[in-house]
């Protein structure tokens, strides 16, 4: 009797925990619809069109690529652990065990797959938003295929998927760098090679190109925080109470603090309070707490987001210095917070100590050497070959009419 019951406890746990993984999919998939709205917003209504199309074929390409080859790059099975590099062969496959709960008391094989999934599209959506308003769609495509399908998968590896810098005790809880630093910087490569919008540098003199629709961006901020409870509560992998209802608390302080300290940093440095800077310290918060949602108190979750909060506000002050375009501060949120929030699991909660810092360190300039070599190449090859950037009329024109042959607002537009 006491076997009995003790087989339905486990049935049962492990359908929560399953049904639990999968919900957070739903609200990782939501993102997409986030950043679809952000970086919309954030842009010239001329380019919404284009803006809209890519945020929205993003997951399709994102889920079919990783589901023909990038699933099982990342997760290639034990016979890699401690390694570079693994395959376990094409396209996603698995026998019956991989449906219960011999296969991961947390979810099925199925489940993992789709979750992970969702993970991987977020990082092309990222270099999306940095390379708008003049970026070919042909080529950004080809990019995130080939983006999506390998490179972000082997980084991916050697951490999620047992290997060298799991062994050597790299830790990144949901993705502070192993997803949004690695967006961050195939985003800064590609805003190397194409080069700024027209009009944006002028001499010493940078000419601010704003967006054109401030709700829409708001609204994108929100549904990002909305979508991030799944994509660092599902990061939990099971539906333990004490574990989810921590990263939840810790995720949604991180972003609160970053928020308020950007609007009063804005407020303070630029003498006006910037809605933009606002919203991105959100966002900067979100990443930062990212790594270790699951190791700090709520107490230290306020102070890596708070610290993403001034830190974003600055380094899109210096990119523009640089002039290094980012329509919607990518940069900013996902790269430099994102290394910020790696670094913060060796300098706050649970795991906090030099050894641990080296680790983060080792980690954080592994993946961003990889990431850099790669997608600087396969921006290189596609600026060579087909080209990476519209014609300066195309430009001028707005990127729905000349990629798309469409308007966004087209009532609007006969109007003006």
């Amino acid at each position: 009797m006491e076997k009995e019951l003790s087989a339905a406890v486990y049935d049962n746990l492990f359908t929560i925990n399953n049904l639990w993984i999968l919900i957070s999919t739903a609200l990782v998939f939501i993102m997409h619809l986030g950043f679809a709205s952000l970086e919309a917003g954030l842009t010239q209504s001329k380019n919404t069109i284009n803006i809209l199309f890519k945020n929205s074929i993003i997951p399709g390409i994102g889920l079919l690529t990783y589901a023909f080859i990038g699933f099982n790059l990342m997760y290639p099975g034990s016979d890699y652990a401690g390694g570079f590099l693994g395959f376990s062969g094409f396209w996603i496959h698995t026998d019956p065990s991989g449906l219960t709960k011999d296969y991961n008391m947390g979810y099925t094989y199925w489940t993992e797959f789709l979750f992970q999934g969702m993970f991987a599209a977020t990082a092309a959506t990222i270099v999306s938003g940095a390379v708008a308003e003049r970026i070919k769609l042909s080529s950004f495509l080809i990019f995130s295929t080939v983006f999506v399908a390998i490179s972000y998968p082997i980084t991916g590896m050697w951490k999620w998927g047992g290997g060298f810098l799991d062994q050597l005790g790299f830790y990144d809880f949901a993705g502070s760098t192993l997803v949004h630093s690695v967006g961050g910087w195939g985003a800064l490569t590609g805003i190397i090679l194409l080069g700024a919008r027209k009009g944006k540098y002028v001499g010493n003199k940078i000419n601010p190109i704003p967006g054109h629709s401030m709700p829409l961006a708001t609204i994108g901020v929100f549904l990002l925080w909305l979508g991030w409870f799944g994509f660092n509560g599902g990061s939990v992998l099971s539906a333990d109470p004490a574990a989810v209802s921590l990263v939840l608390v810790t995720t949604s302080i991180a972003a609160a603090a970053g928020g308020v300290a950007a609007a009063f940093t804005s407020w303070f440095y630029l003498k006006k309070p910037d809605l933009t800077m606002l919203l991105n310290g959100i966002l900067a918060g979100l990443v930062g707490i990212t790594a270790g949602a699951d190791v700090m108190s709520p107490f230290e979750a306020l102070i890596v987001g708070a610290v993403a909060g001034v830190i974003v506000v600055f380094s899109v002050i210096i990119f523009d210095r640089l002039k290094l375009d980012d329509p919607v501060g990518a940069l900013s949120v996902h790269l430099v917070c994102g290394i910020w929030g790696t670094l913060a699991v060796g300098i706050f909660g649970q795991l906090a100590g030099f050894d641990q810092l080296i680790s983060q360190i080792i980690g954080i300039v592994s993946v961003g050497a990889f990431t850099l070599l790669f997608t600087y190449i396969l921006w290189y090859l596609l600026k060579k070959t087909i080209g990476i950037r519209v014609s300066e009329s195309e430009e001028y024109e707005g990127l729905d009419l000349g990629e798309h042959g469409m308007e966004a607002y087209p009532d609007f537009e006969k109007l003006v």
